[in-house]
């Protein structure tokens, strides 16, 4: 008998991914850690991958398994085709295959446009973009492979694509991040359109200002999170944790009839709040 060690009853209410294999990339801090997080409570096998910082990828690892699922991390860099295509081999070997993507890696090299280097837009356009394809691709080629079964979840597979709200916003001063996440949008629509008829699911979210250690300056201070909120409606920074139960729902079968969707997780960020005024 399997000894249970979550601190909280893990029933079929809670348990909305058992038995599935998800991999999250980006996983070992911010808003991947709380998905991954959120997925293993979940019950789902959840590879941590990482790219740097590989202690901080074992502490996901081991508090997931707390929660009593399974969990290992596999460094790739996921811009690396072969990288990408080592991890999903080692996930099929280890995890005999794949339900859930979760692409969330993701950087910023900011800079002003007519100082941004041809290296910063490349880092950011290769990571942000280029990466999510790379693991989409290997994904869909499994969930093809695989094929359903009914007994696991409703849909073949699911890739949760982590945008941003700048897929929508301009944002002067990072054009090469507004770029990538622009191309999320369309890359996501695309593959969604395209695998849908393999009962395969493809969404994105789309975070406002979530409180992570990325964006410190924007919130760590009373003066910072003042500003912050001239542009948030609903008066407060996201958590990680919003970001976490959103994931798992989209994973799971209470969202299997959508597909080709942004969710914006923003708290009314993309309501453009100067205009309540009159602009």
């Amino acid at each position: 008998m399997t000894t249970q060690q979550s601190e909280e009853p893990c029933d079929s209410a809670t348990q909305k991914l058992k038995r599935q294999m998800a991999l999250v990339t980006g996983a070992n801090s911010g808003i991947g850690k709380g998905i991954a997080l959120a997925m293993g409570k979940a019950g789902a096998n959840v590879v941590v991958n990482y790219v740097r910082h590989e202690d901080a990828a074992n502490e996901v690892v081991e508090d997931i398994k707390k929660s009593g699922s399974k969990a290992f991390a596999c460094h790739a860099d996921v811009s690396q085709e072969d990288q990408v295509q080592e991890m999903f081999k080692r996930m099929i070997s280890e995890f005999g295959t794949i339900d859930i993507l979760v692409n969330n890696a993701g950087l910023q090299q900011d800079a002003s446009f007519e100082e941004m280097t041809l290296d910063q837009w490349n880092l950011v356009i290769n990571v942000n973009l280029t990466g999510q394809f790379l693991c989409a691709r290997e994904a869909v080629r499994e969930f093809k492979r695989r094929g359903l079964r009914e007994e696991i979840s409703s849909a073949a597979g699911k890739i949760i694509c982590i945008s941003s709200v700048h897929e929508v916003i301009p944002w002067a001063g990072h054009v090469n991040y507004a770029a990538s996440k622009g191309g999320v949008m369309l890359m996501m629509q695309s593959i969604a359109q395209e695998v849908a008829p393999f009962r395969i699911r493809v969404n994105s979210i789309c975070p406002g200002a979530i409180r992570t250690p990325i964006n410190t300056d924007a919130w760590n201070t009373p003066q910072a999170y003042s500003g912050l909120m001239k542009l948030i409606p609903y008066g407060r920074i996201g958590e990680v944790d919003d970001i976490g139960r959103m994931a798992t729902w989209l994973a799971s079968d209470d969202s299997d009839y959508i597909t080709g969707t942004s969710i914006f997780i923003d708290g009314g960020m993309t309501l453009y709040p100067g205009f309540a005024t009159g602009g």
